[in-house]
């Protein structure tokens, strides 16, 4: 058994291991890929730190211990080294996330120092597609001009609030949410139908490594579900994500939520692995 001591903080002098690691799974990996490929390894552009773990310095493992706790590839002996380092930091994560195995025996190890959760999300499909959409584009569909940022805010507290299941705009006063929606619009991953001044139907493109990109965040105004713009929503985003930014395209959803699942699969999406999250 590898020891807990052969996990390590790492810097941008592994990022190259570290990106190998990482693209050996670009679907699960895209989050955590994404960050480093972005800003690198260093703590302060990070905004956490990553932590590697191995056998006399090598990688086989990754943890991702920002405001997210994201494990990549880890074993139990990796979990065991992880939790033994967030139990010595302290909780400053407001979720664990990643594959399903991982964090459940992260969670098992970290619960009688962080718990309770304030919910747990056991079971969510990680779904992926490649091909054009099954169903017809919305072509009213659009990536969000920057002057709409007003129009679309309220859209995506509601989002968030309705996924997660408190406020964005909770701790401060929702200063680091609104800067995410602002710099996703600015940069072109932003998209939506709005009819006059009306959010109809939002996603966004989360995460993208030159392997895959992550859309997040969709919704449709409930007044409007049921009228097939979810799925014309959902397919005009993959059409958008296929053709600007990579050639494979996934999200993750939780297990319960059959009707977004089903949508999902009508456009082309098939799962491909099952994530778990442990929300504080």
């Amino acid at each position: 058994m590898l020891r807990t001591s052969a996990s390590r903080v790492l810097d941008d002098n592994d990022r190259e291991e570290v990106l190998a690691l990482l693209d050996s799974d670009p679907v699960a990996n895209v989050f955590v890929a994404s960050r480093i490929r972005s800003v690198g390894l260093s703590p302060s552009r990070l905004g956490g730190q990553m932590w590697g773990y191995g056998p006399r310095g090598g990688l086989v493992s990754l943890c991702y211990a920002g405001a997210n706790l994201v494990p990549v590839n880890a074993g139990r002996d990796a979990v065991h080294a992880f939790a033994d380092r967030a139990r010595k930091q302290g909780r400053r994560c407001s979720s664990i996330v990643g594959p399903s195995t991982a964090v459940e025996q992260l969670w098992e190890r970290l619960e009688p120092h962080w718990g309770p959760a304030r919910a747990i999300r056991w079971a969510q499909p990680v779904m992926a597609t490649s091909s054009a959409p099954a169903v017809t584009p919305d072509p009213l569909v659009r990536r969000v001009k920057p002057e709409e940022f007003g129009t679309l805010l309220p859209a995506c507290v509601a989002m968030f609030t309705e996924e997660v299941g408190v406020s964005p705009d909770n701790g401060d006063g929702g200063a680091l949410y609104r800067a995410r929606v602002a710099e996703l619009i600015r940069i072109g991953r932003s998209l939506a139908r709005i009819d006059d001044g009306r959010v109809v139907f939002k996603a966004e493109i989360g995460a993208v490594t030159p392997q895959a990109c992550q859309i997040q965040g969709v919704w449709v105004d409930p007044e409007l579900r049921g009228h097939g713009h979810a799925s014309a929503g959902m397919a005009a985003v993959v059409e958008q994500a296929l053709k600007y930014f990579a050639p494979l395209v996934s999200l993750y959803v939780n297990d319960y939520n059959l009707p977004a699942r089903a949508v999902y699969r009508r456009v082309g999406f098939r799962e491909v692995d099952t994530f778990m999250s442990v929300l504080f």
